[in-house]
C-alpha cells in the first residue's frame, strides 16, 4: 500500500480510527478540552453567585444557596471540575510515573481523592438545598 511502512501490522480500519496502543485514541484529550470549556462558563456563573452573596446575612446566604437553580449550577460546577481534575491528574501520572506499582497506587489514590472531594462537595450542596 502507498504510505504504509513495510512492518506495520495495523489494518486500514485501525489507521482510520486513529487508535494507538492504548486503544482509546483521543477520548481523554477531548474530555479534558470539553470539561475545560464548560468550566469557563460554570466558573463565571459561580463567581456571579458568590459576588451576589457578599454582605448578606447567614439566613439569606443559606436561602440563596438552597434555591434549585443555584444548587444545580453549583453541582454542575463540582462534577465538571472534579472530572476535569481526575482526567488531568491521570494523564500526568501516566506520563511521569514509570514504576508500575507506584503508577497503580497513584492512579488509585487519584481516583479515591477525586471521588471523595466530589462526594463531599455534592453532599454539602444537597444538604443546603434540601435543608436537612
Amino acid at each position: 500500500m502507498i504510505g504504509q511502512r513495510p512492518n506495520e501490522m495495523r489494518t486500514p480500519m485501525r489507521r482510520v480510527r486513529g487508535l494507538g496502543a492504548a486503544h482509546s485514541g483521543t477520548t481523554g484529550f477531548w474530555h479534558q478540552r470539553v470539561t475545560g470549556f464548560a468550566g469557563v462558563f460554570l466558573s463565571v456563573a459561580l463567581i456571579v453567585i458568590v459576588i451576589s452573596l457578599l454582605g448578606r446575612s447567614h439566613a439569606a446566604v443559606v436561602q440563596i444557596l438552597g434555591s434549585p437553580l443555584v444548587a444545580v449550577i453549583m453541582l454542575l460546577f463540582i462534577v465538571n471540575t472534579v472530572y476535569h481534575m481526575w482526567i488531568g491528574m491521570q494523564e500526568i501520572i501516566l506520563d511521569y510515573v514509570h514504576e508500575d506499582k507506584l503508577k497503580l497506587l497513584s492512579l488509585m489514590g487519584n481516583t479515591f481523592f477525586c471521588f471523595a472531594v466530589g462526594l463531599a462537595s455534592c453532599f454539602a450542596i444537597l444538604k443546603l438545598s434540601f435543608g436537612v
